[in-house]
């Protein structure tokens, strides 16, 4: 039984009406990454006590903060931004969340990764230890113009880190977007650190964002191989089919359902209970 969950702010800005659509999809979780248009990690304690209660009152649960930890610069100013990673996990054990989702920093353009590897596992190292801290998992995603933005620097982060504290959040779409093929390229040399999948397709012509199956994603072979592995973790609806920015992104209520409705029928297509 697979359970899904789903970025809920790319269904509204509005945080009762994220909690209503998910909640009338069937779904028992959400991802929490921002609320009347403000981040999760910028909400004031009276907003964060608000959501706690509309969750509730919907019956759902938080499966990971998506958190933008990781989403600076590699050469900016990193005390500040271990400091918000502090508070991540201080919004995590609030919600009971078990996930925080981070990133590998970006690098400017034209600068060669190999330059700045050290100083990425460093930073990556900190943020492990906070987690640790707070026995709290971080899931790593591989986000475009990131350090770990292809299959083997995802694999150089999780390993040289080696922190329990630290798994993979697989990206399909992110991965084709960086001419990666997601199960082709990486699937073998990942699937013994990834720990929480998004579902977002995109086509490798372009880019374009599209449902999970309609693109170059290889969500339907992706999906295959975790079963057959034995995979039982979350599958987090990240449709971005309205907009996508470095942010996020935005779907709305119809996009939204239109992302869970391809998903689970690629998993009823597959004979794949879920929940």
């Amino acid at each position: 039984m697979w359970t899904l969950s789903g970025f809920s702010d790319e269904i509204s800005p509005d945080f009762t009406e994220q909690c209503a659509v998910a909640a009338g999809l069937g779904l028992t979780y959400v991802e929490i990454r921002s609320a009347w248009g403000v981040n999760i990690l910028d909400l004031k304690p009276e907003q964060l006590t608000r959501m706690k209660e509309t969750l509730a009152a919907h019956g759902l649960k938080v499966s990971s903060i998506g958190s933008p930890i990781g989403k600076i610069f590699i050469d900016e100013d990193f005390p500040p931004h271990l400091e918000r990673m502090r508070h991540a996990a201080e919004v995590a054990r609030f919600f009971d969340a078990p996930y925080v989702r981070v990133f590998s920093f970006f690098l400017r353009p034209g600068a060669d990764p190999a330059d700045h590897r050290a100083e990425v596992i460093d930073r990556m190292r900190a943020l492990a230890r906070v987690a640790e801290g707070a026995d709290l998992i971080l899931l790593h995603e591989n986000e475009k113009e990131i350090y770990g933005d292809i299959p083997a620097r995802c694999l150089d982060v999780v390993r040289s880190v080696g922190s329990p504290h630290l798994r993979l959040a697989w990206d399909p779409a992110n991965f084709v977007q960086v001419g990666v093929r997601p199960h082709t390229d990486g699937y073998a040399m990942l699937r013994e650190h990834l720990e929480y999948v998004q579902i977002k397709d995109a086509v490798a012509a372009d880019g374009t964002v599209v449902p999970a199956g309609h693109g170059d994603g290889e969500v339907a072979r992706t999906i295959r191989a975790l079963r057959h592995d034995g995979f039982d973790g979350f599958f987090s609806l990240e449709p971005h089919l309205a907009a996508a920015h470095a942010a996020g992104g935005f779907s709305g209520p119809e996009q939204f359902r239109r992302a869970w409705q391809a998903f689970t029928d690629l998993l009823k297509t597959e004979g794949i209970e879920y929940a």
